[in-house]
């Protein structure tokens, strides 16, 4: 008997799987549990718009990502900041200060869990990485002056 998973079944299959399992386990545990739905012709085309529109939504999401890569790229970011005489930084510049001014300067809104960078403890120029989805990056500047 053909079934559609309903949630994930351990030795069967995913959630929004279609999977053929014996009558008596389908009737006497899948169906009692709602981990499954018969495959009839309405849940399969239910089953297929579902991953349409969840194909649909990636690709949206995948755009927007693209799109704001495109506007981080090569630019750079200024942060003043306490230094000594060496360059070196009183205190260090995090990834939430980064995303800060970039959200301050350029006007992009950035999550600081998306930056890949170490603290900024020395005055000067560094590159940094910020992942934005799944294969989108974009590398920026991050400029810190010492200054009052």
């Amino acid at each position: 008997m053909k079934v559609i998973l309903t949630s994930d079944v351990k030795g069967q299959g995913k959630k929004g799987e279609m999977v053929n399992v014996s009558d008596g386990y389908a009737r006497n545990f899948l169906f009692p549990k709602k981990l499954a739905t018969p495959a009839t012709k309405t849940a399969i085309n239910e089953m297929k718009g579902q991953e349409d529109a969840k194909a649909y939504h990636e690709q949206k999401q995948l755009e927007a990502a693209q799109e704001l890569a495109a506007k981080l790229e090569g630019k750079t970011v200024t942060i003043e900041a306490k230094a000594g005489e060496n360059g070196k930084l009183f205190g260090s510049i995090t990834s939430a200060e980064v995303a800060e001014q970039v959200k301050f300067q350029l006007h992009v809104v950035l999550d600081k869990k998306k930056l890949v960078m170490d603290t900024i403890k020395q005055a000067g120029e560094t590159e940094v990485k910020a992942k934005i989805h799944a294969g989108v990056t974009a590398t920026f500047k991050v400029v810190v002056a010492p200054g009052a």
